[in-house]
Parts: structure tokens; sequence; C-alpha cells
């Protein structure tokens, strides 16, 4: 019973220094904001440079601190499994809770090709794009007509049907035992089995999801799928095809998801049904809601923080989990838009509270029509 009260009041007293934190952070947030949205495309692109030198030079300055060095190696991998799952979930808003398949297949699908067959990292990395993206194709098609929940239940039960195959299906994929001595990729000969190799080649793809996810937002095809998430019956009636979009959607996170999960094989050297749980898809959907549906600079920012996080709070092992959990808690609560909110990053302050006055007014005259 003292043990109990003594986590109660620690846990009470990290609520409260949390909350206030997490206060002047969002103030913080806000402000960034409102400077990015009134910078000229000049600024933007000299900060984009430097933002991306420094990423080019980090490997070697944390080369002497290899913990940290993998862990920004595994902050970048769920950048890209945040971004794969936003085409889902923040561009087309199809509440997708079963994204660890894809990422599943695409692991298995390089570890059986290149363990059994001696295929090229390269090409298998390729194949597992296709193959999961098919997948994705496959699962967008029935669940067209499901929305909301019925769609999340959809998408959780093929995630736990696939895990089940691989737990099963112990001929190909040797059950729960896993596939182990999955080779390392290379590079004109060139054998990658350091970090710093690992760094650069998950650092590229994620430059080449936030390169995707940016042209299609700013694409007509991405204001499609924007029309598609905030009024899918308006956007038909504006002749937008939603069935195409939402397919798409699918198939695109999906491939993406499955390149991710190729180089998360090659990565570890070792893969097993337990690295694809619910929980991880579950992982993957709170980095996007916390950063910000379809907010690329938040879902990035949301991925890395939920990933240093679990391992700053390391220290203190009795509260880790409980504090991680109260954290997502009080961010949903002040910060329902995430931690970026696009529409504040496109118009900045004046804009969203325009959108704000102007998203009140037609609710004020819904409810006097009624």
């Amino acid at each position: 019973m003292n043990n109990l009260i003594k986590v109660l009041i620690n846990l009470s007293i990290a609520t409260v220094i949390m909350y206030f934190i997490i206060r002047i952070v969002s103030k913080g947030f806000d402000k960034l904001t409102d400077r990015v949205a009134v910078m000229d495309k000049k600024t933007k692109r000299k900060t984009l440079y430097i933002i991306i030198a420094i990423l080019l030079i980090l490997p070697f300055i944390m080369s002497s601190y290899p913990y940290v060095l993998r862990t920004s190696i595994v902050a970048l991998l769920y950048v890209v499994l945040a971004l794969s799952l936003n085409f889902v979930l923040g561009f087309a808003g199809q509440l997708s809770m079963g994204h660890s398949a894809f990422y599943a297949i695409g692991a298995y699908v390089t570890a059986l090709l290149m363990v059994n067959f001696n295929v090229s990292f390269w090409i298998a990395f390729l194949i597992s794009a296709i193959v999961a993206g098919f997948f994705g194709f496959l699962l967008g098609v029935p669940t067209l007509r499901l929305k909301g929940d019925y769609l999340a239940i959809t998408t959780i039960g093929f995630g736990e049907i696939l895990r089940l195959i691989l737990v099963n299906w112990t001929d190909v994929t040797r059950g729960p035992a896993g596939i182990p001595g999955i080779p390392s990729p290379k590079i004109f000969g060139f054998v990658i089995n350091n970090n710093i190799g690992y760094y650069y080649i998950i650092l590229l793809l994620a430059f080449l999801t936030v390169f995707i996810s940016s042209r299609l937002l700013h694409s007509r095809l991405g204001q499609g799928f924007i029309a598609v998430r905030d009024d899918e019956i308006a956007a038909e009636a504006m002749g937008i095809n939603s069935t195409y979009l939402k397919i798409m959607a699918f198939v695109l996170g999906a491939a993406i998801a499955g390149m991710a999960g190729s180089f998360f094989a090659t990565f570890v050297h070792y893969v097993n049904p337990d690295n694809f749980t619910y929980m991880e898809s579950v992982t993957i959907l709170c980095m996007v809601v916390l950063g910000g549906l379809g907010s690329i600079p938040g879902v990035i920012l949301g991925a890395i923080v939920l990933t240093v996080l679990p391992e700053a709070l390391r220290g203190i092992a009795s509260y880790r989990y409980a504090i991680y959990g109260l954290l997502l808690i009080l961010m949903m609560i002040n910060r329902p838009g995430g931690m970026i909110d696009m529409d504040r990053l496109k118009g900045g302050k004046k804009n969203e509270s325009s959108g704000s006055k102007r998203n009140n007014k037609n609710l004020r005259g819904a409810h006097s029509s009624k």
C-alpha cells in the first residue's frame, strides 16, 4: 500500500511538471511555426540546405558515440514509417491500424530473398516495395466502403492474420525462430557493415520519402487527397475519383513501409514475428497523430520524439512507460492538432485565426438552421 501511494505521488508530481513543460513548449512550437510561415522561399531554401548539411555530417560528429548514432538510425527508420502511414491517414484520412503488416512484408521478403536465393540487397529492396504495395492494393480494394472504426478493425485483422502466418508457416518463415544471418548490403562491391553506412542508407530513404510527400502534397493529386479526407461526398461531387485516391494512398504507404522493412532486415540481420506486432502499428500511429495529421514536419518531429523519449527515460525504468503514456495524453489535450499544425504552417497565426472564426461561424449557422 505504501509503495502504491508513493507511485501515485510521484506520477502526480510528474504530471504537473510535464503539464507546464508542454504548455511552454507548445508556445515555442507556435512561435516557430508562425516564423516559418512568413519566411520567403529563399530563406526557407537556405534553412533547408543547412538542415541537410547538418544531417550529412552528423554521423562523423557522433562516431565516438555509437549508441547515439544507432538511436539516430532507428529514429530515421521511424520517420520513414510514420511518413508512409501519413499517406493513408494524414492525406487520405483512412484510419489504418495494421501498418506494421507492410513493414513485416518488406522485411521478410528481403530476408527470404537474400538468405535463400543470394539476391542483392538493392534488388530485394525493390521487390519488397513492389510486394508490399501489392498487398496494400489487396487491402485497399475491399475496404473502400469502410470508414472510421470499421476500417481500423479491418486493418487490425489484416495485421494479425499476417503475423499469425509468419508464426505458423514454419517451412518458409521458420516461425517464432525467425530468419537469422541476413547479409549486409553492398554498394559497388563494398560491404556496409557499420552504423555510418546504415545511417546514410536510411537518410537517403528518408529524403526520398519526404520528397515524395512534399511533391504529392503540393500537387493537384495531393489536393484531391485532402479533399477526400475532409469531405468525401463533396469531393466526389466535384468530380474527384475517391476510389482511385484511396487505393493509391494504400499502395504508396505500403510500398514505402516495405522499403523500411527491407532496410530493417539488413540493419539487424534478423527478423522475427515479434518485431511486427499490433503495438508497433500503434506506435507508428501515435507518431503521426502526435506530430500532426498531414503535416510533414510534424510527423517527422513526432517520430523523432517518440523514438528518443523512451531511450531518454531508461534511467527511470520503473516509471518509464507511465510517464510516456501521460505525456501522450497531455499532448493530445493541449495540442489536439499535433506538434506542428499544417494549416498554421501554411498561413501562420493570422490565417489560422481567420480559419477558426470561419469554422465557428459555419458551426453557428448549422446550429441556427436546425
